[in-house]
């Protein structure tokens, strides 16, 4: 399972993934919903509001959603317009690795002493500067986005070539399943 090409076991780890920062992710807002049960609490400290805030925002985006959508894209895609695989297997399962690289970048700040980033899950100036953010908690989950949107171009393209070249004989564009032309306008926009 680890070096493999196949796009339905590639799939299904990208499914395995997305659940598990689903869970995670829902872990982070039972967290956020229980600080702010009642006036006053004190189960979390501002700092570590703050921190929630930002990773659980991250998480259900970045490596929840967007995986789950890799699941579905990458399990049917290849079956919907009968081909044997995507275009580029290594590829897809480099993507895949390195989803799960950025995601690690992405959290490995609960692991350092510094904590977790704290300036929202949408990362707007000030609050990313040094002057709001002096750790390195921010930095490496810039990186990690930047891995996780890498990931995302390389799967994209994966899918693009994939839906244009690799139809069955005798498939046409006009005649691609819905799911597969929202396939491809997503791998598209991103």
């Amino acid at each position: 399972w680890l070096t493999t090409v196949d796009h339905k076991r590639i799939g299904f780890l990208y499914g395995t993934f997305a659940l598990f920062f689903c869970l995670v992710g829902g872990v982070e807002a039972l967290l956020i919903r229980l600080q702010l049960a009642v006036p006053n609490n004190t189960l979390l400290t501002a700092q570590q509001y703050n921190e929630m805030f930002t990773m659980h925002g991250t998480t259900m985006i970045f490596l929840a959603i967007m995986p789950l959508g890799a699941a579905f894209f990458n399990f049917l895609v290849p079956l919907m317009i009968g081909a044997r695989d995507v275009a580029f297997p290594r590829l897809n399962a480099f993507s895949l690795w390195m989803f799960a690289a950025g995601a690690i970048l992405v959290n490995i700040g609960w692991f350092l002493p510094f904590g977790a980033p704290h300036d929202g899950w949408f990362g707007y100036a000030p609050l990313t500067t040094m002057a709001y953010s002096p750790n390195h908690s921010t930095d490496f989950w810039a990186i990690g986005l930047q891995v996780l949107g890498a990931a995302s171009i390389v799967a994209a393209l994966n899918f693009i070539v994939t839906i244009i070249n690799m139809r069955a004989p005798g498939m046409s564009m006009m005649r691609l399943p819905v799911f597969v032309w929202m396939t491809l306008v997503t791998a598209f926009l991103i």
